[in-house]
């Protein structure tokens, strides 16, 4: 039985490739200014505000908004409804930005399996012309059997073969 092989024959042109790339510098340059490096330490110390607590600051935000009377006068609010903003903003493009990468990564598995396949296709091609003294192909058989582990159960490359 013949392995699946071409899951993805979707290929992008060097033109969209070039303007892909072209749009990811264009991005990584219009956010430049507010995009900020946190070491390990500042992560955990600032740490990330979880559902529970977004929904806190939306009330917060909600009650500041329709009875302002009620807010406190110590809260900068227009500092506090200009991050308010930047985080919906921010929140809405990382959900975008995911949503591609996840899109891109599935992309490259089906790409990643299918040369993995072929590559197995090319392994046993290389072993039969190795016993058959056709010259090149054993040194190539020998360089290639380095990535196939020697078990009881198997004679396949090892399971992180991606």
């Amino acid at each position: 039985m013949m392995g699946l092989t071409n899951l993805n024959s979707t290929h992008l042109s060097s033109t969209k490739i070039t303007a892909a790339q072209d749009a990811i510098a264009l991005l990584e340059s219009a956010l430049a200014e507010i995009t900020i490096n946190l070491s390990a330490a500042d992560r955990k110390k600032y740490g990330s505000i979880n559902e529970q607590n977004k929904l806190f600051v939306n009330k917060v935000h909600d009650y500041n908004q329709n009875q302002p009377n009620l807010s406190s006068i110590e809260v900068d609010w227009a500092e506090f409804e200009r991050d308010y903003t930047s985080r919906n903003h921010m929140e809405g493009m990382i959900s975008r930005l995911e949503s591609i990468i996840t899109r891109l990564n599935n992309a490259k598995t089906l790409h990643d399996f299918d040369n993995y396949q072929s590559a197995l296709v090319d392994y046993s091609f290389t072993t039969y012309k190795a016993g058959t003294s056709v010259p090149g192909f054993e040194d190539k058989y020998k360089d290639l059997k380095q990535f196939f582990v020697k078990n009881s159960t198997s004679t396949t490359p090892s399971d992180n073969k991606q």
